[in-house]
């Protein structure tokens, strides 16, 4: 019996060795694994980054700068014909020529903004973008170039009544999917539907399918109030206030490009006088 005993916990033991290997020799090759996919990503990483600084040479070579935009009067807008105009628009044709290139606007989707520049569609995003920390982490971004405002949009007739932020928690807002405007609705609580831009957000409130709408201010200064296509419109509450930038991909060369391009056009009065023209002024950081 004893002998039956012995030979049993020989074999167990026997076992549990072997099952110590198979499971040192698992943790290794999940070990290698994770090593080999690790490479693989600071790799990928890397060639992105190298790519990036390499952004003046493949414009340059292409013959022209696209730029990421949406339809944002006073920043970027169609005029008669179709052109892209509007202060923003004008900046970035002046910008391109600066670098010897042609510009191209391209109309995107603003929740994919991130996408769109990091897979290559477009070279820049140049229209209104507010630097928030969603921004400032996925892009590499121009230093701030104006001041601006979430503010409230209502009918002129109910603006007594929705003044400030906590009397509008009753209403129903439009906001631009994926817009900073999208972000204070989330802060305060506000209930809200998502829409394609802006400009679409103030259609829902004219045609009264919102109560209200969170837009830029600049936008709320040029689009709405007497003498615009929007006269029984009026902005309230300010919800926060912010800067305006534009956004690189990560590593690109193009971002020191635009930040002596924004010094000089201060210098020169350039950025002055497109402010004028389009009534942004007040919003420029000197």
């Amino acid at each position: 019996m004893k002998r039956i005993i012995a030979l049993t916990m020989a074999v167990l033991m026997v076992v549990a060795v072997l099952a110590a290997c198979g499971n040192s020799n698992n943790t290794a090759t999940e070990a290698a694994k994770a090593t080999e996919a690790a490479k693989a990503t600071e790799a990928a990483a890397t060639a992105d980054q190298k790519a990036a600084g390499a952004d003046l040479d493949n414009i340059k070579a292409k013959g022209k700068l696209v730029v990421g935009i949406t339809d944002f009067e006073p920043m970027d807008f169609h005029a008669e014909g179709g052109e892209w105009v509007g202060f923003d628009a004008d900046m970035a044709k002046a910008f391109a020529g600066n670098l010897g290139v042609e510009v191209e606007f391209v109309e995107i989707d603003w929740d994919n903004k991130i996408l769109e520049l990091n897979g290559g569609t477009v070279d820049c995003i140049w229209n209104g973008m507010t630097l928030t920390e969603e921004v400032t982490s996925a892009m590499d971004c121009s230093d701030p170039y104006c001041n601006n405002a979430q503010v409230v949009v209502v009918n002129k007739d109910s603006a007594d009544k929705y003044a400030t932020a906590d009397a509008c928690k009753e209403l129903n807002f439009a906001v631009e999917s994926g817009s900073a405007g999208q972000e204070q609705a989330e802060a305060y609580g506000f209930k809200f539907t998502e829409v394609k831009d802006q400009a679409t957000a103030l259609m829902e409130v004219a045609s009264g399918t919102c109560d209200a709408a969170i837009i830029d201010s600049l936008m709320a200064a040029a689009m709405i109030g007497e003498g615009t296509g929007y006269a029984q419109l009026t902005y309230t509450a300010s919800l926060n206030s912010e800067e305006y930038g534009v956004g690189f991909r990560k590593g690109s060369d193009l971002v020191a490009k635009c930040n002596e391009f924004f010094a000089a056009a201060k210098a020169d009065g350039t950025m002055q006088a497109t402010a004028e023209k389009y009534g942004v002024q007040a919003a420029l950081i000197k």
